[in-house]
């Protein structure tokens, strides 16, 4: 008797969205299912990896350099491919999610890369999943316009040749998509982005003198690069484009991450195009691996944790001189300001500390460098035309006199800084305000002249849990406990009632965002990542 054929793919509690059978065809979605089957058991595997190491790391307090791997980092000999001429200079790139008028300004912007965020700036409702992609499949046949309905302004794109680079992030690792089922399983977000996106616009890509050009979010391991690697071969074969053509950029942005970058690098050598080094998520990573580990982990209020501390600066120079090394790009953290139309002062101050954060990131041989807002793209492109000149980068800059050992990565506090009850009451308001708007499906938002996304919710939630979990005491003498955390959301939800009006304050889900925040700061059992228990909660 032969093998029942496999089921399909199945698109459950899904509202009908406009054109979405432009995006969810027939073909479309039988890739989707065939990654689904192939990798996602792999993907469980990993998963449950994570979950091992970490235990192990909770035992030790320690991380190393990996015995097992030794040979690849010893073998001066090897190199990623050759970078594709549409990657060469990535001296600015710009990032956010991919809603019509985002499109649009970031492909304008002046920028070298955007990148097309599906991941930490998206709230991952299914309408912004589906037309997120109908959005790019617009974009790339330039049938895309838009007109602010409140404003009555009118976008559209650039002539080609003045349009960004686009770089595409997926979901990580650890996200289903619950609108999406093969075999009655949930498929990975990442497949889902991913697949969507690869199936109806790699050769599209191709024939506009680009290609499928990916940011990887959240690996832990070079196992999890090895995985990517084989979608990307498996894909390739079955689109019938050459092997090669695919280039990722790999977020490092996890602390175990940054002892594997050179076997991240080795695993994905055919297709591997960068590193980025992202500071929230690498700051939340750390509490959330060490956060048994006593009173020398114990990180200060996130905005005294500059890229200069020592910890942070052995994490940049380790990643420039591995990328160099191996003839890849190395991608600077982000400038997440977001200019005032009211007050010039605060931008004044604001842009001086961007010019000086780019300058330092040009200076110690990054090839590029993330801004979150166009009016950011000049300064941080004098930063880097400064240094670079008519270059496209400066990956011949080995940074050979850097020598980080693996204590350098964690030592944490190396750090002459404190937690503080202002730190506090700043992590605890930026977290509720950007769940609230994170649970109306906005995953980029301006809070304090900041764009934030959901690595700073992580970094938020993850500080009120280890301040109280190890008992920091303030400098006011008020000690970090439950108790204090639930006065200060209970005092913030009165200050947003009394900023927004009665009306504004009952339209908006912010009961619900303070309890979610509450949750998770508080909970006994740390949740892995508050996206988790946050996508329950989320409508649509």
């Amino acid at each position: 008797m032969s093998a029942p054929a496999p089921s399909p793919l199945a698109i459950v509690d899904a509202e009908p969205l406009p054109r979405q059978e432009e995006v969810l065809t027939d073909a479309a979605l039988a890739f989707v299912a065939e990654l689904h089957r192939r990798f996602t058991p792999r993907r469980d595997e990993l998963l449950a990896r994570r979950a091992e190491r970490r235990a192990e790391i909770a035992r030790t307090s320690a991380l190393d350099f990996l015995p097992e791997t030794a040979a690849i980092r010893a073998d001066d000999s090897w190199r990623v491919a050759e970078c594709p001429p549409a990657l060469l200079d990535r001296r600015v790139e710009i990032t956010g999610p991919t809603d019509r008028k985002m499109t649009i300004n970031a492909l304008n912007s002046g920028a070298r890369v955007w990148l097309a965020d599906f991941e930490d700036a998206s709230a991952p409702t299914w309408e912004n999943v589906v037309l997120g992609q109908l959005n790019l499949i617009d974009a790339y046949t330039r049938n895309i316009d838009f007109t602010d309905p409140r404003s009555g302004k009118s976008y559209a794109l650039k002539a080609p040749e003045e349009l960004a680079t686009v770089v595409m992030r997926p979901r990580g690792w650890h996200l289903n998509e619950r609108h999406i089922e093969v075999d009655g399983q949930k498929v990975p977000g990442a497949f889902v982005d991913f697949g969507l996106y690869f199936f109806h616009n790699a050769q599209r890509l191709l024939d506009l003198g680009k290609g499928p050009y990916f940011y990887l979010p959240k690996t832990e391991s070079h196992l999890e690069a090895r995985l990517w690697n084989d979608v990307f071969v498996f894909a390739q074969d079955y689109v019938g484009i050459p092997q090669g053509t695919v280039r990722a950029t790999v977020l490092i942005e996890t602390i175990t991450a940054a002892y594997e970058m050179e076997e991240i690098l080795y695993e994905l050598r055919d297709h591997a195009s960068g590193l980025n080094a992202g500071r929230w998520d690498y700051l939340f990573s750390i509490v959330k691996n060490f956060r048994d580990g006593g009173p020398k982990f114990v990180l200060p209020d996130r905005n005294a944790v500059t890229m200069t501390a020592p910890f942070m600066r052995a994490y940049t120079e380790l990643l420039v001189r591995t990328c160099h090394k191996r003839g890849a790009h190395a991608i600077g953290g982000m400038a997440a300001f977001i200019p005032s139309r009211r007050d010039e002062e605060v931008n004044k101050v604001a842009f001086e500390k961007v010019k000086a954060d780019k300058d330092r990131e040009a200076n110690d041989g990054f090839d590029g460098s993330w801004v979150a807002h166009p009016d950011l793209v000049p300064i941080a492109m004098e930063s880097f035309d400064k240094v670079l000149g008519d270059k496209p980068n400066q990956k011949d800059r080995l940074r050979e006199d850097v020598h980080v050992k693996a204590e350098d990565l964690i030592a944490v506090d190396s750090l002459d800084a404190k937690p503080t009850y202002a730190g506090l009451v700043n992590a605890v308001q930026v977290g509720i305000r950007y769940i609230e708007a994170w649970l109306r499906g906005l995953g980029a938002v301006a809070i304090f002249n900041l764009m934030e996304d959901a690595a700073t919710a992580e970094i938020s939630r993850s500080q009120i849990w280890q301040w109280i979990n190890a008992g920091v005491e303030f400098e006011n003498g008020e000690k970090a406990t439950p108790e204090l955390a639930r006065k200060v959301a209970a005092e913030e939800l009165v200050n947003i009632r009394a900023e927004l009006g009665d009306e504004a304050f009952a339209a908006g889900h912010w009961q619900q965002a303070h309890d979610l925040l509450l949750e998770v700061a508080l909970d006994e059992d740390y949740a892995d990542f508050l996206t988790l228990p946050a996508y329950e909660q989320l409508k649509g």
